[in-house]
């Protein structure tokens, strides 16, 4: 029976790019795996079919050669391409065509870059995050902080080597050091990590009896941190080598603090401006005066109110905001005025503040402009 044209196999046109025939292949693949066909007896020769194909018309120079000669390039002696049956020159189907197969069914054949040697025995150790929260005046000024953080040591008992007095770890016989096993299910190779080492490529003997031969035990340790000047929400800090201890011996990884600021009662940051709302009496602002007021570094500052001035009215003290992080540049403070109502007028007040009322008719520009632009909004309405 003659060959099927290898193009026709796969669903495609002659000169299809490399991924339009690795994608072809891959619908091709799953379609007519036997797994999913049991009930079709010529799903595994249209399975083969399909793999030889594309074996074929992947390789650049096998592809050349058949799309000149057709089937008779791998015919009688005229190259090196793949055999009736779609096994390749060392007969092995699942080395033939392992590269498809990985990106096909990923983690469960090994995952990318499985080939090759078994990984090592040392492994870092994991990275670790703590959070940490420091005071507005803390990230003002800057701070030294001790934290405690539960992570894992290296073993005293072994000095990490997870080994009972000191003993080497020899190569796992069940895996030969590759760190995998490998198992025939059906047309192709499945490899797994070798249960008897975990991947490591090693295993040992005689193991501590404090770590269970892990190299490495739980602890809580004390450090020491330095947060400096200027840090906001979201700053992290890195202290290399301070994270959970590696594997049998490998290096630790690293431990990152991420700063959180609290909130403070009296002001409120943006970057590196601070922001404080102070109230001021109606007489003051319609005066003029005086206010004090705080600022970050535990200091006070007098603030002059213009006569007249209008909550929300903002103010600037240069150089009294937060120092930029790893800079010597400072921000501002911004005082913004809140003219306050009085509440619990006693008779007298009220009867003063009726007789001011009447008296100032003509010393409120902003209501006068608003209810004449009022009057005119329903004048119009009514036109």
């Amino acid at each position: 029976m003659a060959k099927r044209d290898y193009y026709e196999v796969l669903g495609v046109k002659k000169g299809a790019s490399a991924e339009e025939l690795k994608k072809a292949y891959r619908q091709k693949a799953k379609e007519l795996h036997p797994d999913r066909n049991s009930d079709n007896p010529q799903a595994e020769a249209q399975f083969k079919e399909v793999n030889e194909a594309y074996e074929c018309l992947k390789d650049d120079q096998k592809k050349a050669a058949y799309d000149r000669f057709g089937h008779a390039a791998f015919e009688g002696g005229m190259g090196g391409g793949p055999r009736p049956g779609g096994y390749g020159q060392q007969g092995d189907f699942a080395s033939a065509f392992s590269d498809v197969f990985e990106d096909l069914f990923g983690d469960f054949m090994g995952g990318r870059g499985g080939g090759g040697g078994g990984r090592s025995r040392a492994q870092r150790g994991s990275d670790l995050r703590y959070n940490l929260r420091v005071t507005l005046e803390e990230a003002y000024t800057g701070v030294q902080k001790t934290i405690n953080v539960p992570t894992s040591v290296a073993c005293d008992t072994c000095h990490g080597s997870g080994a009972e007095g000191g003993a080497e770890p020899v190569t796992c016989p069940t895996c030969s050091g590759m760190g995998k096993v490998r198992a025939q299910q059906g047309f192709f190779t499945v490899e797994r990590t070798c249960p008897a080492c975990n991947g490591m490529g090693q295993i040992i003997k005689n193991p501590c009896r404090t770590c269970g031969g892990q190299g490495r035990t739980q602890k809580e340790r004390s450090l020491s941190v330095n947060i400096p000047q200027g840090v906001e929400t979201g700053t992290r800090i890195r202290l290399a080598g301070e994270g959970e201890a590696g594997l049998r011996g490998g290096p630790s990884g690293d431990l990152y603090i991420f700063i959180e600021v609290k909130e403070h009662a009296l002001f409120q940051r943006e970057g590196v401006h601070l922001f404080c709302r102070v109230p001021v009496s109606m007489p003051t602002a319609a005066l003029g005066g005086e206010v004090e007021v705080p600022t970050i570094d535990g200091g006070r500052a007098r603030v002059k109110v213009p006569a007249g001035a209008q909550t929300g009215k903002q103010m600037r003290l240069r150089m009294k905001g937060m120092p930029a992080l790893r800079s010597g540049n400072t921000g501002d403070m911004v005082i913004e005025l809140a003219v306050e109502t009085p509440v619990n007028l006693t008779s007298r007040q009220r009867e003063l503040l009726r007789e001011f009322e009447k008296l100032s008719e003509e010393n409120n520009p902003e209501s006068s402009s608003f209810f004449s632009k009022v009057k005119g909004f329903w004048d119009g309405m009514k036109g």
